[in-house]
C-alpha cells in the first residue's frame, strides 16, 4: 500500500523558495567579530558546530559584505551567542553602515586582538582554518582556542525575519 500526501505546490528551486524556507527555519544568533586597522562584526544566523575534536565551527559571511575584507584576511575571529535581551545589538550589528562598536557597544579587546562583546551569553575566539568560496558567500571555519559560556539568559532567535524570544 502506497500513502498519498498532499505536499502542496512546488516549485523549481529559486532564491525566492529557497529565502521562503529558511524563514521559516528558526536559528540562534550570533555576532562575529574581527580586527584589523579598526573592528568589523557582523549578526550571523548561519552559526554551526562542525567537529568536537578539534573544536570546529562554520558561520557564513557574504562577500560583499564591509567585514569580508577584514575576515578574509583575519587570522582570528570572536564568535559571540547573543542573549533574548540584545535585540538591538543583533540589529546593530545585522544594519548596513550603522556605528557597530559605538558608544551604544560594550566591548573590549580580548585574546588574539579579537573584540570581544559585553552581556553575552557565550563568546569563543576562534583561528581561522579555512575559507570555502559558497555562491555569493564563504563559508569560513574556525578552530576554538578559548572562550566562555558564563553568560546568563536564554537565547536570541531568528525567525520569519524578526529577532525573537525563546518560548518554552
Amino acid at each position: 500500500m502506497t500513502a498519498t500526501h498532499d505536499l502542496g505546490t512546488s516549485s523549481l528551486a529559486t532564491s525566492d523558495l529557497f529565502r521562503s524556507v529558511f524563514r521559516r527555519h528558526a536559528s540562534g544568533v550570533a555576532v562575529i567579530t574581527a580586527q584589523d586597522t579598526r573592528p568589523v562584526g557582523f549578526t550571523a544566523t548561519s552559526l554551526a558546530s562542525v567537529a568536537a575534536e578539534p573544536p570546529l565551527l562554520s558561520f557564513g559571511v557574504g562577500s560583499g559584505s564591509s567585514s569580508w575584507p577584514v575576515l578574509s584576511e583575519a587570522e582570528h575571529v570572536g564568535v559571540h551567542i547573543l542573549g533574548e535581551h540584545q535585540r538591538e545589538l543583533a540589529a546593530t550589528f545585522a544594519r548596513s553602515g550603522a556605528d557597530r562598536f559605538g558608544p551604544a557597544t560594550d566591548w573590549r579587546s580580548g585574546p588574539e586582538g579579537v573584540p570581544v562583546l559585553d552581556g553575552v551569553l557565550a563568546w569563543l575566539v576562534c583561528r581561522v582554518v579555512a575559507r570555502i568560496p559558497a555562491g555569493d558567500h564563504r563559508v569560513v571555519i574556525g578552530e576554538v582556542t578559548t572562550g566562555t559560556a558564563a553568560g546568563a539568559g536564554r537565547p536570541l532567535l531568528y525567525h520569519q525575519g524578526r529577532f525573537n524570544a525563546l518560548r518554552d
